[in-house]
Order: C-alpha cells, then sequence, then structure tokens
C-alpha cells in the first residue's frame, strides 16, 4: 500500500490538500483511505460529509476516518489500571471511572500512529493519506517510534529477562525490588506496536508532501521541514505551493502579492526542483541521494473549498510511480584504498553548517540540525572505527571513520 503523509505550516491548507489528494485518487479507481487527528472536522468540511470515530464512505472508493483520542485513552488507562489492581488495592487507590477521564495532550497524535498501523496492515486499502499535524508537531510524531523504542531497550533490557529464576534471589540480596516478568512482558508487547508504527512510517512506499503558501515565511518553514524529514530518512517528493494568486490583476495590492508568491516558487523550483542548480538544490535534485521533489501550484478559488465540486478544482498531484524511488538511502563508502577511511553519506538538504553538531556516543551518533536531533546505530563495519571528521557538501553530511586497529580485523 503506498502512503502519503502531508503536512504544513498551520494555516496552510494541508488538510484540504490531504482531502483534495485523497479524493482524486479514489475517482480514479484507487481504494483510499484518509486519517486526519484534528479534533475539529476540518476534513469533513472540505469532503462535504462528516468524519468521525468510526471509518465513513464520503465518496465511491473513498473512505475518511478521523479517529477518536479519547475513547482510546480511555479503554487504555482503565486496562492499565485492571492490571494493576492488585497495587493500586495495597496502595488504598481510588478507582477512576470512564465518564471522568480526558485525554491528555498527544493522545491525538498516538492514536493517529495507531490508525496508521492498523491501516497499513490492513488489505483494504491501497493508497493511505495522511492528514498529520503542522509541521514542528508532525516531525515530532513521526520521530516518536523510534525514540520510544529506544527507551525501552535501555531501561528494560529484554537480554537481562534470561535470570528469571533468580530474580528472588537478587532482590534479596540487592534489597530493592527487581523488575517482575509482567513488566518485561508489557515492555516487549510496547516494542512490536511501535516496531509495526516505525515499520509503515519508513516503509519504501511512504513519501511526505510538503504544503505551504509561498512566501518569505512559507519558504523558511519548508527549508526546516525538508531538513527534518530527510534527518528521519523520509522523502519529501512534492512541494506544493497552496493559494497561489493569478499574476494578471487590476489590484496594485493583490498583484504586488502575487509577484512574491512567483518569486518564491521559482526559488522553491531552483532550489527543491528536479532542474535546481543552487548548491542546495543540487544535493537534493538530480542524481544525488537525497532525490527529487517536484514542485506543484494550486491556485486560490477565492474561497475555502467545500465539498467534491471545488476539490475537483485544485489540481493536486496524482499519486504516481514517486514511491518507487523510496526512502532516503544512508550508503557507507569503502574508501580504504584511497584513502584510509570509510565514509557515511548522510542527505541533510538545506542543513546549515553552523547549526550541524555530531556527537559519538558508543555504537551511536547523534547528529544534530537546528531544532532536530536524531541518535542513530552505526552501521557494523563502522562501530570498529573511529571518527576522523565530517563535511557538509551540496546537502549531504560525510562523516568519515577510521579503521581501530585493535578492533579492525587484519590481514596476513
Amino acid at each position: 500500500m503506498r502512503t502519503i503523509l502531508i503536512t504544513g505550516p498551520g494555516g496552510s491548507g494541508r488538510t484540504t490538500v490531504a482531502a483534495a489528494t485523497a479524493w482524486e485518487a479514489a475517482r480514479r479507481g484507487t481504494r483510499t483511505l484518509v486519517l486526519s487527528a484534528d479534533r475539529a472536522d476540518t476534513l469533513g468540511a472540505a469532503l462535504g460529509a462528516p468524519t468521525g470515530s468510526a471509518p465513513v464512505e464520503t465518496a465511491p472508493g473513498l473512505t475518511a476516518w478521523r479517529p477518536d483520542a479519547g475513547e482510546r485513552f480511555r479503554a487504555d488507562l482503565l486496562a492499565l489500571q485492571e492490571q494493576a489492581s492488585t497495587a493500586l488495592d495495597l496502595l488504598g487507590s481510588a478507582r477512576l471511572d470512564a465518564e471522568e477521564l480526558t485525554p491528555l495532550p498527544g493522545a491525538e497524535e498516538l492514536t493517529l500512529l495507531r490508525a496508521l498501523r492498523d491501516a497499513a496492515a490492513a488489505d483494504t486499502f491501497d493508497l493511505l493519506v495522511v492528514d498529520l499535524p503542522p509541521i514542528p508537531q508532525a516531525l515530532a510524531l513521526l520521530a516518536l517510534p523510534e525514540q520510544l523504542r529506544r527507551y525501552l531497550r535501555r531501561l528494560l533490557p529484554a537480554e537481562r529477562q534470561a535470570a528469571r529464576a533468580l530474580r528472588p534471589l537478587l532482590g534479596r540480596l540487592a534489597g530493592v525490588p527487581v523488575p517482575t516478568e509482567r513488566l518485561y512482558e508489557t515492555a516487549a508487547r510496547w516494542d512490536v506496536e511501535l516496531a509495526a508504527v516505525q515499520l509503515a512510517v519508513e516503509d519504501p512506499a511512504t513519501t511526505v508532501r510538503l504544503v505551504a503558501e509561498p512566501g518569505p515565511a512559507g519558504a523558511d518553514a519548508v527549508r526546516s521541514a525538508v531538513t527534518g524529514l530527510a534527518l528521519r530518512g523520509l522523502r519529501t517528493d512534492a512541494l506544493i505551493g497552496n493559494r497561489v494568486l493569478p499574476d494578471a490583476s487590476p489590484d496594485t495590492w493583490l498583484a504586488a502579492l502575487a509577484a512574491q508568491q512567483r518569486k518564491s516558487l521559482d526559488g522553491w523550483r531552483d532550489e527543491w526542483g528536479p532542474a535546481g542548480t543552487s548548491s542546495v538544490g543540487t544535493g537534493f535534485a538530480g542524481t544525488s541521494s537525497a532525490g527529487t521533489c517536484e514542485v506543484h501550484e494550486i491556485p486560490h478559488l477565492g474561497r475555502d473549498p467545500r465539498g467534491a465540486e471545488d476539490l475537483a478544482l485544485l489540481p493536486v498531484p496524482v499519486p504516481g510511480a514517486a514511491a518507487a524511488l523510496g526512502p532516503l538511502a544512508w550508503p557507507v563508502v569503502d574508501r580504504l584504498a584511497d584513502d584510509g577511511v570509510l565514509v557515511w553519506h548522510i542527505p541533510l538538504p538545506g542543513a546549515i553548517r553552523e547549526e550541524l553538531d555530531l556527537v559519538r556516543r558508543g555504537d551511536e551518533l547523534v547528529v544534530t540540525v537546528g531544532q532536530f536531533r536524531r541518535i542513530v546505530a552505526l552501521p557494523s563495519a563502522l562501530r570498529r572505527c573511529a571518527v576522523d571528521g565530517a563535511s557538509l557538501r551540496e546537502g549531504e553530511l560525510r562523516v568519515r571513520f577510521a579503521p581501530d586497529p585493535d578492533l579492525w580485523p587484519r590481514t596476513r
């Protein structure tokens, strides 16, 4: 199944573009599901049909779903309360009723991830369109499965479960409680669920589309988003300039605004498009491992699009073969014979040298680019090496590793 993640700055019209993308795909005969985590039914307003906690068919071949975070939060907390009933009774705790439970911040995002996982695992649809939150929240959301799995591995290493028979003895010797088997079982179940979500996000058939209004603010948001997505290994296959004004207008104010939009769109094509020639664009387009981003324009209708007739007027890019490009590759290039190093190529289009920071931590590399950070495990060959330096060229971070003589296999 092809998955398209759609995000953009707040107020850019990303939900409308998600609805139009899903509607156009369904019109062409593709079984399509569109997901949204918006509390307000913005998706339903764009589609011209209400959406809710249960999937609903809004057009032939098009299903819309806005999962209810409150319902899932209440079910999870009540289940946890039941599992911990013995401990709660010992503490004299008063049980919480379902009617008094309200979702905590972040519950909508977690519910959306679960819905994405369930939809990707099902064989019901050919295309999944996900209306993500605005860019900052979307990037944090996409990073969540990998981060939580890392925390679980650090706090409750699976290999420590082997000494089950020794736990009571260890507890008496140490004088402190030892984690029970149920705790490890719960952690293992969470890891499986998070792995399924991570697999859906990182699937080769998953791409991202950015929606922004052309202009200075939109350009800054796009640059930041493309860099943050690349750090997650996600490919941006389309950059959509939304609400583009017509070039010819008798109104001088509208004409000036249209000229500013046109200048911004031309800049996007130079920097991010297939024919990009700037230093950053070269790292993102052409034959670079960062791939190609197509720039599309959607005209301003003079009103907020509502219903199928308005959505049909929006020339959204049709899901095509872009998914065949797959996720961004982070290849390790062997230059031992020429330079005595292995070079790890990490595509970071739009990255600025002054905002880049690298830290080697054991078998992991901590990469920080501006406000974004990711901790990645080193490929096996690089774990036996020491960092020899790094450079940022043409939108690509190249980290050099020199073999450690004490760890590197020797040849006779």
